[in-house]
C-alpha cells in the first residue's frame, strides 16, 4: 500500500447510496436525519424539533414503528411510516455459552454476516461489536482475521448490534422513563470482526449515537475502540470520537510483531508508540490498554515482559495479558499459567496493572479472536472436505 493511499477503506462501504424505497433512520447522525427529514416534507422550521422527538424513540426507549411515537400527531406519523423505516440488523442465531456469554450472528444488507459477543459481569455488561464484514489484517493468531475483508458496516449496522443486544437484554426503559443507572450493557468494545480504524466514520458516527444524552446515554469512559495500529487515525479517534484506546500489541520486537500484527510492516512499534503518547492528552483519556495475547515460545519471555516495561515508559498504561483462545489449525499454543504469571509480575513490579484476562464463551467460539461468521466457517469446511477427498479443482 503505497503512503499516498486512503487510510479509511470507505471503498468498501454499503450500501453506497440511499435505496430505493424507504429510507433507514438507524445510523444517521442528528444532522443528517434532520437533512433527509427536511428532504422528504418536514417543514424546516419544525426539523430539529421532531429530530429531538424521534431519535428519543429510537435510541432511548427503543421504539421500531413510528406509530407508537405518540407525540407526533397522526398524520405526520403516517407520513413518516411511508417514507422511512427503523431497521436493525436481523439475528440469525443466539447462542449462551455456560459462563452467561452469549453470541449473536446478525444478518445485514447483501446477506452477509458479522457475530456480536455479549460478556456479563456483576453489576455490568460488555458487548463486543464487529466494525467490518471478515477483517484486512490477516494478523496470525486471530481466527477472525483468516476470514477475507469483505466490506465495512454502516453505521446503522454498527449502533444496530447495540440496539439488538438491547431488545434481547430486555433493557429499553419504560416509555417515557429515563434509563436506570444499573445497566445490563454498560460497555461497549469495538473489539469484534475488523480493524475499526480502516472504517474510521462509520464508527465514529455509531458512536457518536451511542454517547447522545438523549439516547443510549453511554459515557464515552465506557466506549473502548480497538486497533491494530493505525496510526495516521489514532489522532483523529482522539479528536473526534474521545473514547478509549486499547491497542493490539502482542510483541516487543518489529521482528515478532511483523509476523503477528503485519500492519506493524506499515507503522512500526516506534511510530505506534509516539502516536499512542499524544492519545491521552487530546482525547482526556486516563490510560491506553496494551492488549497482549500470550503465545507459547514467542512473546512471553521473561526478556519480552522487560522489554515492554521499557518501551511504554511514559505512556499512561494498564497490560491485559490474554491467554491465547486456540482454534482449529492454529499455528500457535497457549502460554502455561505458570509464564503467563511469571511475565505478568515483571510487568505489575514495574508499576503498571496486569490483568490477565479470563477466557469467556470459549464454548461458543466467542472468545477473544476467535470470532468468524458461520457462513465463512462453512464455506471452509466444504473446501476442505472436498480437497480431502481430492475433489479440489
Amino acid at each position: 500500500m503505497s503512503a499516498s493511499a486512503p487510510i479509511t477503506q470507505d471503498v468498501m462501504t454499503l450500501p453506497r447510496k440511499m435505496p430505493e424505497g424507504p429510507i433507514n433512520l438507524v445510523g444517521l447522525t442528528r444532522d443528517a436525519m434532520r437533512d433527509v427529514l427536511i428532504a422528504h416534507g418536514t417543514p424546516e422550521k419544525q426539523a430539529k424539533m421532531r429530530v429531538g422527538q424521534i431519535w428519543q424513540w429510537i435510541y432511548q426507549w427503543g421504539v421500531r414503528d413510528f406509530d407508537s411515537m405518540t407525540n407526533l400527531s397522526k398524520g405526520y406519523r403516517a407520513e413518516l411510516a411511508e417514507k422511512f423505516v427503523i431497521e436493525v440488523p436481523e439475528v440469525v442465531t443466539r447462542q449462551e455459552s455456560e459462563d452467561g456469554t452469549r453470541k449473536y450472528l446478525v444478518r445485514i444488507a447483501g446477506g452477509h454476516e458479522v457475530e456480536v459477543v455479549y460478556i456479563p459481569e456483576e453489576g455490568r455488561g460488555t458487548l463486543c461489536v464487529s466494525s467490518q464484514v471478515g477483517c484486512t489484517l490477516t494478523c496470525s493468531f486471530c481466527h477472525t482475521g483468516t476470514q477475507k475483508l469483505v466490506r465495512n458496516l454502516t453505521a446503522a449496522e454498527i449502533i444496530g448490534q447495540v440496539m439488538v443486544a438491547r431488545d434481547d437484554l430486555d433493557e429499553w426503559p419504560e416509555t417515557g422513563t429515563r434509563t436506570d443507572d444499573v445497566r445490563l450493557l454498560s460497555n461497549i468494545v469495538l473489539m469484534g470482526m475488523g480493524e475499526p480504524l480502516y472504517n474510521f466514520e462509520n464508527v465514529r458516527d455509531a458512536m457518536k449515537i451511542a454517547m447522545d444524552p438523549e439516547g443510549i446515554q453511554l459515557s464515552r469512559r465506557r466506549i473502548t475502540l480497538s486497533t491494530s495500529g493505525v496510526v495516521p487515525e489514532i489522532h483523529r479517534t482522539a479528536a473526534e470520537i474521545g473514547c478509549q484506546l486499547a491497542v493490539s500489541f502482542h510483541a516487543t520486537t518489529d521482528e515478532v510483531r511483523n509476523k503477528l500484527v503485519p500492519i506493524n510492516k506499515r507503522w512500526n512499534i516506534e511510530e505506534l508508540l509516539d502516536a499512542l503518547r499524544a492519545y491521552p492528552k487530546v482525547s482526556n483519556s486516563e490510560r491506553i490498554t496494551f492488549e497482549y495475547v500470550m503465545l507459547k515460545g514467542v512473546n512471553d519471555s521473561d526478556e519480552d515482559a522487560h522489554r515492554l516495561v521499557e518501551l511504554i515508559k511514559g505512556i499512561p498504561a494498564k497490560i491485559n495479558l490474554i491467554p491465547f483462545n486456540e482454534w482449529p489449525g492454529s499455528p500457535y499454543e497457549r502460554s502455561s499459567n505458570n509464564r503467563i504469571r511469571a511475565f505478568a509480575d515483571i510487568v505489575y513490579n514495574a508499576g503498571y496493572a496486569s490483568p490477565v484476562r479470563k477466557p469467556r464463551g470459549e464454548d461458543i467460539m466467542a472468545a477473544c479472536g476467535q470470532l468468524k461468521s458461520a457462513t465463512e466457517r462453512a464455506r471452509k469446511s466444504r473446501k476442505q472436505i472436498e480437497a480431502e477427498a481430492g475433489m479440489g479443482g
